[in-house]
Formats: structure tokens, sequence, C-alpha cells
């Protein structure tokens, strides 16, 4: 008799829907159309691992990819995305050029230097003709050029030729999931100031792109030529603001654990490090080993959180620790309660029967957003892929 693996058969995993990510991206492909889209896969597919979210991305239609890191590009043509493009969203270290002219990534830039740089990498490759994106600072002030530099940097492009092209311009949108802000179209109008600043100087790039998930749902006017999808292909809303508009969306993750141990706790009792919570009646606990080093916050306790057991929802009760968080069942004689049995399935994230957590619920009890529940869960819980 082999022994299981126990990286492969831990008691807390997370499922991940290829299916909704590929039906997300088709339904927002045919949206944004005659748009192209490229799925955002930055920070390992925003928690539902990289390389599964760029394949099935790719099957609903996307044409391209964008990572933050050099690292995340490189990781994804070594497992076999080897034909669409990689845009890596900003600009990287020049020691890192060599690498990505190798692994053929489409780098951004926003400085002189850095053009000239990307250069001399591209020429010591022996390459030709290769695009570059450049990034323009239209009132989000986190990285860019400014819009005053447009045409020097276009200009310092072309003098890279033949090694370098101008293939891609853009922007980022800072509000743009609050769509009666009117910062988005602020910005779209300084972002149109550069373009005809370059196009009056002879610049003509291939492709034009401004807008995040929230602006490829908000605002039409941002589209341009392709849109940057990102936390919406993960069938999540990217704000509250544009709810309305993802209706049609399915979450992609499911997190889920199995009871560790079931056991009774007498009235008056209290649970867990600081011994917070204290049980009102005999209850039935379950202790579940996921915890904050899994990515379920510290905090969820005291913020209300729930899961799933059941099918029913049940209170975290007590500190969620490192290893472990406690389950409130139900009381004891209740029939529901008292049949949890130690190996039951306990859903922290996703839908169990007819109720279903999502990550904005856990984001609005934490005052975050989901991104950062999901981008959360740690390396510790295994993705597993599944398709129908």
């Amino acid at each position: 008799m082999t022994s299981a693996d126990p990286r492969s058969t831990r008691w807390a995993w997370a499922e991940i829907d290829e299916d909704a990510i590929r039906e997300n991206v088709a339904l927002l492909v045919r949206q944004v159309a005659p748009a192209a889209a490229w799925a955002i896969v930055k920070a390992d597919g925003y928690g539902h691992g990289a390389l599964t979210a760029a394949r099935a991305a790719l099957e609903g239609g996307a044409t391209g990819l964008g990572v933050a890191l050099a690292q995340e590009g490189i990781e994804l043509r070594a497992a076999g995305i080897v034909a669409p493009p990689v845009l890596v969203l900003s600009q990287q270290p020049v020691e890192h050029f060599a690498a990505m002219v190798e692994h053929a990534l489409t780098p951004t830039l926003y400085d002189l230097d850095a053009i000239a740089a990307f250069g001399a990498a591209v020429r010591n490759a022996g390459r030709t003709d290769v695009g570059v994106h450049l990034k323009f600072d239209t009132g989000m002030r986190r990285v860019g050029a400014q819009p005053s530099a447009a045409v020097a940097l276009a200009d310092a492009v072309r003098s890279e030729a033949p090694a370098l092209r101008l293939e891609g311009v853009f922007t980022h949108l800072a509000v743009a999931d609050e769509p009666t802000d009117p910062t988005t179209t602020e910005q779209l109008a300084r972002f149109d100031a550069v373009l005809t600043d370059l196009r009056s100087a002879g610049h003509e790039p291939e492709l034009v792109h401004a807008a995040n998930s929230a602006g490829a749902v908000a605002h039409p006017h941002g589209r341009r030529d392709l849109v940057r999808l990102g936390i919406a292909i993960y069938g999540i809303e990217p704000g509250p603001g544009v709810a309305e508009l993802c209706t049609g969306l399915r979450p992609a993750m499911r997190l889920v654990a199995r009871a560790g141990l079931v056991k009774p706790v007498a009235a008056g009792d209290r649970i867990s490090y600081g011994l917070r919570h204290r049980f009102e009646q005999d209850s039935v606990v379950a202790t579940v080993p996921i915890g904050y080093a899994d990515g379920v916050p510290r905090r969820l306790f005291a913020a209300g959180g729930e899961v799933l057991v059941g099918g029913r929802r049940r209170p975290i009760v007590g500190v969620v620790t490192m290893d472990q968080l406690m389950v409130d069942c139900g009381p004891v004689g209740d029939p529901v309660a008292d049949a949890v049995r130690v190996g039951d399935e306990v859903v922290l994230l996703g839908s169990q029967g007819a109720e279903r957590i999502r990550p904005e619920e856990w984001a609005d009890r934490l005052g975050t957003i989901a991104y950062e529940i999901v981008c959360g869960i740690s390396h510790r819980i295994q993705r597993h892929p599944l398709r129908r």
C-alpha cells in the first residue's frame, strides 16, 4: 500500500473552475468588441493559478496576456504559453531586460535610459523589430511617464530601430469602478492629448489601451484597441459601483476544507486564543485545518465571518489561528448539528447547496477589496483546476 501525498490530499484546498474563467472571458470579449481582450494573470492569476487562468482565458477568446513581473512572464513561457503576447505591465529593472528579450516578453517602458537599455538588449540578442509599449501617467500617480514626455519617448524608440518598434501606448484608470466620478473622463482626455501629440509627430502606435476590468464594463470610450481584463475574468466584480454590470460573471474559486475534529462544547466555555468567544448554549464545534497562514484573515471571526457546513451558514467562533479555525455548527441536540462528522466538507468561499459565500462578502466584512482576498490565499493551499 502506497502512502498518500500530503501535498495533494491535505484537508484544505482550492478548486479552480476553468470553465468559469473561459466563459467569463467569452462574455466580456463579446461585450467589449470590436476591442480585443488581453487577460491579466499577474499575482499567480489573482490567486487562481497563472497557467490555469492563462490557458482558460485564451480558450475564451483573449488574444494576449499581462503580468506584473518579468519572472511571471518567464514562468508562463516555460510552462508552454508560447504564441500569445505577454505584456509586462510596468518597467522592469535593466538587469532583467536580456531575459525578457530571450523569452519574448513585451516590455512597458517610460524613461529614455530604459528605452536605450532595452534596445541594446535586443541588439545583443541578435533580434530586430521587437515591439514595446509606452505607459503614461494620466492621473493614477503610480508609474508611467508624464504626458509631456510622449514625443521624446516615441522618438527614442524610433531611434532604436530596427531593434525596437512602438507597438503600444497605454495608461491606467484610477477610479473606473466609480462610474460617476469625472476623473475617468479627465484621464481619457489627457490620454487623447498624448495620442494627438504622438500622431502629430508622425508616431502611430499599433495598439492603444486604457481600460482595466472596470473601465471595460463601465466606460465604452475607454476600450480603444484592447482592454486589459483582470479581476472580472475570475468572476469577481471590480467594485460595488459596477456590480450591476457584472451579473453574468461566475466566481472561479471555491476554497474548501474538511472538519478535522467535531466535539461538543458546554455553555459558558470560551474558545481560541484570548478566549474571546463565549458559548451561550451547548454547541457542536468543528475544528477546520485552515488558518491565517493559508490566507483566512485572523480577524474574520471578529468581522462576523461564516462558512458553509451541510449547506447552511455557520459562524466562525474564536480568533482564526495560524493553521486552524473553529466553527459553531449549531446547538447540541439539533439534528443538523449533531450530524456533522469528521471529514465533512466546509466551504469558506464558493457554493454548497443553495448557499454561496463570495470573496466580495469577506472584503465587505474586512474593509478591503475582493482582489486582496483571492490574492491572499497562500501557496500552502493547492489549487485543483476543474473543467466539465
